[in-house]
């Protein structure tokens, strides 16, 4: 009876816009203090304890080295790269945007970075180049979605905290999704371009290529440094993100010459505004999460599933719809804090590697960035592009179909994301 009362008073709370970290630590205290079977001082520690973890430290590094690029100005150097590799096909600059989010993957980890930095520039290319604003926002959108999922990722560490995993396999296991991910939008903008004529935006150039190739050189060897130092043991998953952050303020200051103080400034208050609403959720959800388990629920809960069948493949099919459906409604971090204590023991009775659950998880909750109401990146994009945000949700919505398809695949090929982790590191 008081755990159905925990549960409606959250869902209560967040119906009526109570921000997550405060509805999941409020919920979570008048759950103790009726139940009167622990000191209410045993919230704060659980608290503390939440957020008292190595690994979170990677948070608001990767935070900062990603607002340090994007004020930079190491975005347009990304772009015009992308635009010499691939802008030559039909429907070019489609393709471009494509290519510009799997670089800056490597970069900022956080699909909205990718919306607001990339997406100001990618949408003005295509619209001045003649390209329907709806084109322009659903490839913009549906391309953002692969930020998350190639590393660095914050949702991912995330992940691997509350699931205790290795974040550094989980990394490893978000490659091949991440570039199956673009390469489906690909498929997609190429049928697009000759279904609606676009055209071919310039001709291949090998001088231009070249050109812009040592001109982003610096940039480039940002997701170099990141992902191969963690691949290759040089650091943490930590580390590397302190090393991000330095060589984002080496590029800036020094290269580009293109950060000042009060711009590392504002970026720095900004990153600490970020984090700091990362942490308190977090930190809210190890608490709600302390008492699911305390409680043995997530057992009952897994118990329950099984119950109404044992086929895995049945199993799969409904947590994604779960996910899909919570992604709709709720912002991924907070999801991921919520959902993992009470999912992870139902996929782990069914055999499945919490590795490969993370990067499920990931691309479910990626995929409900772009639907409403939440629908984060459909409301970045439709700031920055000037369409309104039904609009947005009707261009978005045919780029979901290439999604969903690589999400079914991974979901039920565990290989598509466990191959490298186990290449690597087993």
């Amino acid at each position: 009876m008081l755990l159905t009362l925990l549960f409606v008073m959250l869902f209560g709370m967040l119906v009526m816009g109570v921000p997550v970290a405060i509805a999941l630590s409020a919920s979570s205290l008048i759950y103790i203090l009726l139940a009167g079977t622990v000191p209410d001082v045993v919230v704060l520690h659980r608290m503390v304890n939440g957020v008292d973890s190595f690994p979170l430290l990677a948070i608001p590094f990767f935070i900062l080295a990603g607002n340090l690029m994007n004020s930079a100005g190491i975005t347009n150097r990304i772009f015009d790269f992308a635009k010499a590799c691939v802008g030559w096909a039909r429907g070019g600059l489609g393709h471009v945007n494509i290519g510009a989010s799997v670089i800056f993957a490597g970069m900022s980890g956080a699909a909205v970075a990718d919306a607001g930095g990339l997406g100001t520039i990618e949408i003005k290319a295509m619209r001045d180049a003649g390209y329907d604003d709806e084109f322009a926002v659903g490839v913009t959108a549906a391309s953002s979605t692969i930020g998350p999922i190639i590393p660095p990722s914050l949702p991912i560490v995330i992940y691997g905290v509350m699931a205790n995993a290795s974040i550094g396999q989980l990394f490893a296991a978000g490659f091949i999704p991440g570039l199956m991910m673009a390469g489906a939008l690909a498929v997609m903008v190429f049928w697009y371009s000759h279904k609606r004529g676009y055209p071919r935006d310039s001709a291949f150039s090998a001088r231009r290529l070249v050109m812009s190739f040592f001109y982003a050189i610096p940039s480039l060897m940002t997701p170099v440094i990141i992902i191969g130092g963690i691949l290759f043991g040089l650091f943490t998953p930590t580390e590397a993100a302190i090393a991000a952050v330095f060589y984002a303020l080496l590029l800036g200051v020094l290269v580009y010459r293109t950060l000042g103080w009060r711009r590392i400034v504002r970026v720095t208050m900004d990153t600490v505004e970020t984090t700091a609403i990362i942490l308190l959720i977090v930190a809210g959800a190890s608490i709600f999460s302390w008492i699911l388990t305390s409680t043995r629920a997530t057992e009952h809960f897994a118990d329950i599933v099984l119950h109404v069948t044992e086929n895995p493949i049945l199993i799969l099919l409904l947590i994604n719809l779960i996910l899909i459906v919570v992604g709709c409604f709720m912002e991924t971090i907070a999801a991921i804090t919520i959902l993992v204590p009470v999912l992870l023991p139902v996929v782990e009775k069914l055999g499945i590697d919490p590795v490969h659950f993370g990067v499920v998880m990931v691309l479910n909750l990626m995929i409900g960035l772009l639907t409403p109401p939440v629908g984060m990146v459909l409301y970045v994009l439709s700031r920055v592009s000037g369409v309104s945000f039904e609009r947005c949700v009707a261009a978005t919505a045919p780029f979901l179909i290439p999604l969903v398809t690589v999400l079914l695949l991974i979901t039920f090929i565990p290989q598509l994301s466990l191959w490298l982790p186990t290449l690597i590191y087993r």
